[in-house]
């Protein structure tokens, strides 16, 4: 049995070639104790047919399918349905991880039992390479999760005992885009404690003219909607609510403005 189960959700790829580079930056970890779940989430293009070369090519790879869209809580909840480690690892299906993240990730988990969600640094990039890097705050508090989640979710390792206690990811309207950010404070108001390694693990693909599928006003919407049962869950509500409205706020940013202040960031 694997020590770490990586899963990852891929709905209509759009570049096998960035599929490629990111499925084989987990065969390719100096770790390597685990088995990587691929779900399709109802692709209609070539993408099933894509991924399950995978399988020929390690058989520690091991893709699932169902033939409608669901989104990607689903997605990653029936990867955990076939998950055998005792960590989770995520993974998108366009960014790649450096070598040594599971390794590193692994060992500090094993060694500070106490933390039940163990994320990293990252590197930003876009198709003409690395332009800026992603850092988080190294010992989240629940206050962390006012601004923005204080984990970026394809890089985290979790512990499945505590994945299992909140029955994984949410599956709701309001969680279609920040599926994430609504799971990490649920586990953080079931008491768990989460970490962020202080060294660049991953690669974190960003290019401009994505954020704009982001900001559909629905999703800023369904977001205010998450940090309000996240605040009250972790009984941070009443210093949370001003936090609540930020992005509806941030929604009415017009776009060339919004895609300066987000390429800053980072």
């Amino acid at each position: 049995m694997a020590l770490v189960s990586v899963i990852m959700g891929v709905y209509n790829c759009k570049d096998y070639e960035v599929l490629e580079n990111s499925i084989n930056s987990i065969i390719n970890q100096s770790f390597t104790d685990w088995e990587f779940i691929i779900c399709n989430d109802g692709s209609t293009n070539d993408t099933l047919q894509e991924i399950k070369k995978y399988e020929k090519i390690d058989n520690r790879i091991k893709v699932v399918s169902y033939k409608e869209n669901r989104g990607l809580a689903y997605a990653l909840n029936y990867c955990l349905k076939f998950a055998k480690g005792k960590y989770i690892a995520r993974q998108d299906d366009d960014d790649y991880s450096e070598l040594n993240r599971l390794k590193v990730q692994v060992e500090f988990m094993v060694n500070h039992p106490e933390y039940a969600i163990v994320g990293a640094n990252a590197f930003v990039y876009d198709d003409d390479g690395i332009w800026g890097q992603y850092i988080v705050e190294e010992r989240p508090e629940k206050a962390s999760f006012f601004w923005n989640s204080p984990f970026a979710h394809p890089i985290v390792l979790i512990d499945k005992q505590a994945l299992d206690k909140v029955n994984g990811y949410r599956i709701a309207k309001e969680t279609r885009r920040c599926e994430d950010y609504d799971l990490f404070m649920r586990m953080y108001a079931m008491g768990c404690k989460g970490y962020n390694i202080q060294e660049k693990l991953y690669n974190y693909r960003i290019v401009n003219n994505a954020s704009g599928k982001y900001r559909a006003f629905k999703y800023r919407i369904d977001e205010a909607k998450v940090r309000f049962l996240g605040y009250k869950k972790m009984s941070v509500l009443a210093k949370g609510f001003p936090y609540v409205f930020k992005p509806i706020l941030i929604g009415l940013i017009p776009q060339f403005i919004f895609s300066k202040i987000r390429r800053n960031q980072y």
